[in-house]
């Protein structure tokens, strides 16, 4: 597996992973943050499948999702790591199941107004 940046011929399987983990991304959006270069994908030893992608929207993580068959295996980890080697700071929101996860990357986490929601805040070194 390896990391890279999302190119328009990966949209249909970045819509792909991200519909398949329910998060709402609009086609037309997701085609504009990989012109940006904010959108990486996690693709499989021979580089033929997506398994995960991110979606970043300057410092911040809109979405990150890999395909159920291969969570638990550290992709979205990778995913998250290769943005954080482009960026000086990430922000996330997220539910609150997945701060374990946002805690493990390093994040400073804090709640939001939103109920069931946190907010995670990394900075580089």
């Amino acid at each position: 597996m390896s990391v890279r940046a999302a190119t328009v011929e990966d949209r249909p399987d970045v819509m792909n992973v991200l519909d398949g983990a329910v998060l709402a991304a609009d086609a037309a959006t997701v085609r504009e943050r990989i012109r940006e270069n904010e959108v990486f994908v996690a693709v499989s030893a021979d580089g033929e499948r997506v398994l995960g992608a991110l979606v970043l929207a300057g410092t911040h993580i809109d979405a990150v999702a890999v395909r159920r068959r291969r969570r638990g295996q550290g992709i979205g980890t990778a995913l998250v790591e290769a943005a954080a080697d482009r960026r000086e700071r990430l922000t996330a929101a997220f539910d609150a199941d997945l701060r374990p996860f946002y805690e493990k990357l390093g994040f400073d986490i804090e709640p939001t107004e939103e109920a069931g929601r946190l907010w995670g805040d990394r900075r580089s070194d």
